[in-house]
């Protein structure tokens, strides 16, 4: 199983900002010693939940302070740049990381970004369908000419192109079943969420599997990561009592409209999070790479003792 971590950059507006990314960074120098594969940095706007409006800036950072590390994005929220805009940004930050570069694209969810950045959420589908069309046309033809429905373009060379040839490996969020089957329908691979219960991770698998078979693709061969929230101290009280926290952070700044349910810091912690003694996650994870199946594990550490104790007590067993 490859392992990579999911990093949040999450503010309690209790400590400086900066101490928050500083933290991060110090994870990061961890991870680049060896056993993980990558670190994702997720795109949020305007709220406390994860402080990283621009994870190509914070790729540019992290791709300084590493030397073998993969940087990824979870996401790009595709849908609020302009496509050539994006194909250069992530193309450069290739070439300078020395082809370290994951791209991987959504469209969001978040209604006061759309408000904001004023992108009508009903177009958001179409526009990242194109913008991704666009992207990877820019990286792999010498000069692009498109027309669509949103962007237009004539005969322009994107400079400069990506190291990793033929670009760099992309993957496209997909959480609702529409957007497995418009990932499925061009055979691109999936980026899976934290915010899904187990059971619905091992479904919606199974429908991007056969979503992909309907179209002449398959599924072997490709890492799909998929994103679990974990909580680990030494005794399982502790552990439950971090991820109860984690929960009631994750509804209270960011994913209020997520999921509607009677008791959703329950829902979370029982069928959504990994908690627990090390021993206890690693089984746990051992056990959900062979039930879902998963191949590529996107840990989310609920706290740094989470991360410590992930590093030294459950990522050997895993990878």
């Amino acid at each position: 199983m490859k392992v990579g971590v999911l990093q949040f950059f999450s503010w309690s507006r209790r400590i400086p900002l900066e101490t928050v990314y500083e933290r991060a960074f110090d994870r990061i120098a961890i991870m680049d010693e060896g056993g993980y594969d990558a670190v994702w940095l997720a795109e949020h706007h305007f709220n406390t939940y994860s402080v990283c409006p621009s994870p190509h800036l914070m790729a540019m950072n992290v791709v300084s302070r590493t030397k073998r590390l993969r940087v990824g994005t979870a996401v790009s929220l595709a849908v609020f740049y302009e496509p050539l805009r994006l194909a250069e940004e992530i193309a450069m930050l290739d070439v300078l990381s020395g082809g370290r570069i994951n791209w991987g694209a959504g469209r969001g969810f978040d209604p006061l970004e759309f408000k904001t950045f004023r992108v009508p959420v009903q177009e958001s589908a179409a526009r990242f369908q194109e913008a991704v069309d666009i992207v990877l046309a820019a990286w792999t033809q010498e000069k692009l000419t498109y027309k669509g429905q949103f962007w237009e373009y004539d005969s322009v060379e994107l400079l400069p192109k990506p190291l990793q040839q033929p670009h760099p490996p992309t993957w496209l969020a997909a959480t609702s079943p529409e957007a497995i089957e418009r990932a499925a329908s061009r055979g691109h691979t999936i980026l899976m969420d934290p915010h899904a219960t187990h059971d619905e991770i091992r479904n919606k698998r199974e429908l991007y599997r056969d979503r992909l078979a309907a179209h002449g693709h398959t599924i072997e061969g490709r890492d799909i990561p998929m994103a679990r929230l974990i909580a680990i101290a030494p005794t399982e009280a502790q552990a439950r009592q971090v991820a109860e926290e984690g929960a009631r952070w994750t509804l209270g700044s960011y994913a209020k409209g997520l999921n509607p349910a009677d008791d959703p810091v329950a829902r979370y912690v029982n069928e959504v999070m990994v908690y627990g003694r090390p021993e206890q996650v690693a089984e746990k994870l051992l056990g959900l790479r062979d039930d879902l199946p998963m191949n590529y594990l996107l840990a989310a550490p609920l706290s740094h003792e989470s991360f410590l104790l992930f590093t030294e007590k459950v990522l050997p067993k895993l990878v």
